[in-house]
């Protein structure tokens, strides 16, 4: 049976729960949504959730997982798991026709100890060697799996995540302040900690602030952010939200965007700010630069406190500037793909998979 005769049939592989409140997350399971909107049979299969550090219990659950598909299948496995199963991505290679969905390589996530960064490189590197293609969510990603982890070109597809149009935001509008909103989970690499430190600095000038996202993937992460808010005396003024189903009236009262992360793989929640005219400051760490133009905000190194002080600081005081980078986060915004879009990059992919 030729590739053109076959059912549109996909097994798409995730560890842990796929509900869960994160970007990747997200972007899974809006894929899952799309692809069978346009046609393909697409099964969940849903893996352990200790990965990307799995126990040999969950590996040995995970391969036998795949070892029961039948052969030849589609299998899209998404890289917080295949880039931590190198053993069983090379058992599976010539049974399994295997894609990797990588949202950002493990080895740079912030926080770990070099030692567990190696180790994960070499495991990634390893597993990607046994798929049949790579899909990544942006360029910055695909060029360093090209030139840090032996991906050939001609393997990786990038297909960055959708961004649905929205009402520009209206603005705070309580009078106590300009209100910058930052939206990213309480782990090391999103960094809240050096925006804290930035707003500190600027302590004299109106503001408020509202960090939205999970407090429970690193919790020593937020039990830290939380002990730094009250001793920089900011209690009153830093509100952290906790993950939320639903963060459009977040966007829509906030003025500024501001999220410090040290890397990110696409930056979803930068370009839902964009989508709603929200001027940006952040960082240039991973693909932020690709999709943050110099119009739409202001972006420095990573750690960079006293950048991130000054842009804020210029922001809050004039408007008129605030405004120029407002039309141009809603003018960058407009070109970037919706859902349905990257479905079809995906979708393209796959059938040349197939």
């Amino acid at each position: 049976m030729n590739a053109a005769s076959r059912e549109r049939r996909l097994v798409f592989a995730i560890p842990g729960d796929i509900d869960t409140r994160s970007g990747g997350y997200g972007y899974d399971r809006r894929m899952i949504e799309e692809l069978r909107a346009i046609g393909w049979t697409v099964e969940h299969l849903q893996l352990p959730g200790g990965f990307p550090e799995p126990s040999e219990s969950e590996l040995a659950e995970t391969a036998e997982k795949l070892a029961a598909l039948a052969a030849d299948s589609l299998v899209l496995i998404d890289g917080l798991a295949f880039g931590a199963m190198p053993a069983i991505a090379i058992e599976e290679a010539t049974r399994l026709r295997m894609i990797a969905l990588v949202h950002h390589p493990l080895a740079l996530e912030s926080g770990i100890p070099a030692g567990v960064a190696e180790r994960l490189r070499k495991s990634e590197m390893t597993a990607l060697g046994a798929a049949k293609g790579v899909v990544v969510t942006s360029p910055s990603t695909a060029r360093t799996l090209v030139s840090q982890f032996r991906v050939a070109p001609d393997l990786v597809r990038v297909a960055v995540p959708g961004t649905e149009q929205a009402k520009p935001a209206s603005g705070s509008t309580a009078g106590d302040g300009v209100m910058i909103l930052s939206v990213g989970s309480l782990t090391q690499r999103k960094d809240h900690a050096a925006l804290i430190s930035a707003l500190e600095r600027i302590s004299e000038r109106p503001w408020q602030c509202r960090i939205a996202g999970s407090d429970d993937m690193d919790r020593q992460c937020a039990a830290d952010l939380r002990r730094q808010i009250e001793a920089c005396g900011l209690s009153d003024r830093v509100t952290l939200t906790g993950a939320l189903d639903d963060v459009a009236v977040e966007y829509a009262q906030a003025d500024i965007f501001a999220l410090a992360s040290q890397y990110e793989g696409y930056g979803m929640a930068f370009a839902e700010a964009m989508v709603r005219g929200l001027p940006i400051v952040g960082c240039r760490g991973g693909a932020i630069p690709d999709l943050v133009t110099d119009e739409a905000g202001i972006l420095v190194e990573p750690g960079d406190i006293a950048g991130l002080a000054e842009a804020l600081a210029l922001l809050i005081d004039q408007p008129e500037t605030r405004q120029a980078y407002s039309a141009g986060a809603l003018a960058v915004a407009q070109q970037l793909p919706d859902w349905p879009a990257t479905s079809k990059v995906l979708s393209d992919f796959l059938e040349e998979m197939r």
